[in-house]
């Protein structure tokens, strides 16, 4: 047996051929090599996940949001907003997706809890269209 890493193990699993042939289809539609590697990233996920819940160190995010810049004194609250959380914002993008709507991508970095409440104020505000944060980890501990 050849293998590359002494801190890789082997494993077997059992499951049933239908929801075998689903994992197939789906790593092949994501475009995974083989089914370890997308094994791997469901581990990975879940982890993550569980970093979010416990709450207890420095995680990563983004809040993006949708919305009409026509709307009376909504950039200048969003600003306003990033501006009371500029401790946990490590960096903002703008872009002008045609004459009315924005995209607002904000990238965080902070407790869990502080950055859910931060995401909620933000999509939560009068006028954006649609928000949403999407959670991931500083990568730390995570193999």
């Amino acid at each position: 047996m050849n293998i590359k890493n002494k801190d890789t193990v082997r494993f077997g699993i059992s499951i049933n051929n239908r929801l075998l042939k689903h994992f197939d289809d789906f790593i092949s539609d994501k475009g995974y090599f083989n089914r370890s590697e997308a094994i791997r990233d469901l581990i990975r996920n879940a982890l993550v996940e569980e970093k979010w819940r416990e709450a207890k160190e420095d995680l990563v995010g983004t809040v993006t949001l949708v919305y009409d810049h026509h709307t009376r004194e909504l950039a200048d609250k969003l600003t306003d907003q990033q501006h009371s959380h500029q401790h946990a914002i490590i960096s903002s993008l703008h872009v002008h997706l045609d004459a009315h709507h924005c995209l607002e991508v904000v990238v965080v970095k902070g407790k869990a809890e502080e950055i859910k409440r931060m995401a909620d104020e933000l999509i939560g505000t009068k006028g954006v269209k649609h928000g949403k944060l999407t959670t991931t980890t500083t990568g730390k501990n995570l193999l």
